[in-house]
């Protein structure tokens, strides 16, 4: 299929925004599902990938499915616009393929001008010795806890105060007993500013976590 596979760098979403953006939004709307409806986030999958398909995007100027078949999507809650096959299948394959290639255009032209976006609004982030901050985990495996599941887990624990700034992109942390056996300096990537009340955080009791700072099952009465 003539596919152009390039390396990416590890932990990086930058290096490929368009996916990262796509699995963005659908983890957006998955959490929304357990959060309104409870649940397994599988249960949802399914409506989740055909609500994202069939709406309106502004880099293609309509819905996916539509881009790439040539027509709206035909499903029983638009029954009525079934109408008779009027290509052969040899037209079709030309169609479809030629419809790819123009949605890869469509997909590069949005990526740059998303990069042309981030890069004008992209400046250092800064913070003061003192500051209390939030600290981004990688989810591992279900936090049962908060009833949540892989990437549905909580993504920040915190807040915890910076002692010290390490050059120019890195700051320590004053962690608690229990996270004693992570390295205490982290890159600002994996900082957020904490404009809640200091006694308002993410508890740790029912979270054990590795030195990568990924989550790991515990057991809870919940």
């Amino acid at each position: 299929m003539s596919n152009d596979l390039r390396s990416c760098t590890a932990y990086h979403p930058q290096t490929d925004g368009q996916s990262e953006r796509t699995i963005q939004t659908l983890e957006d709307m998955l959490r929304a599902c357990i959060i309104d409806f409870g649940g397994s986030w599988d249960d949802y999958l399914p409506l989740a990938e055909f609500s994202y398909n069939n709406s309106y995007h502004s880099g293609l100027g309509m819905p996916p499915y539509e881009m790439l078949y040539g027509r709206r999507c035909r499903t029983p809650v638009c029954w009525g616009e079934v109408g008779p096959r009027e290509l052969e299948n040899k037209e079709i394959l030309k169609v479809t393929n030629q419809r790819i290639d123009q949605i890869r255009a469509y997909l590069k032209a949005a990526q740059d001008r998303q990069k042309s976006y981030a890069d004008k609004r992209r400046r250092p982030i800064e913070f003061q010795v003192g500051d209390f901050v939030l600290l981004k985990v990688s989810p591992w495996k279900g936090v049962i806890r908060f009833r949540k599941q892989g990437k549905l887990s909580p993504r920040f624990i915190g807040p915890f105060r910076i002692t010290a700034r390490i050059g120019n992109v890195a700051y320590r942390l004053e962690l608690p007993e229990k996270l004693s056996g992570i390295h205490d300096t982290f890159h600002v990537a994996y900082l957020r500013k904490c404009l809640a009340e200091e006694s308002a955080y993410v508890p740790l009791e029912d979270l054990e976590i590795d030195d990568k700072l990924n989550y790991i099952e515990s057991q809870s009465r919940f």
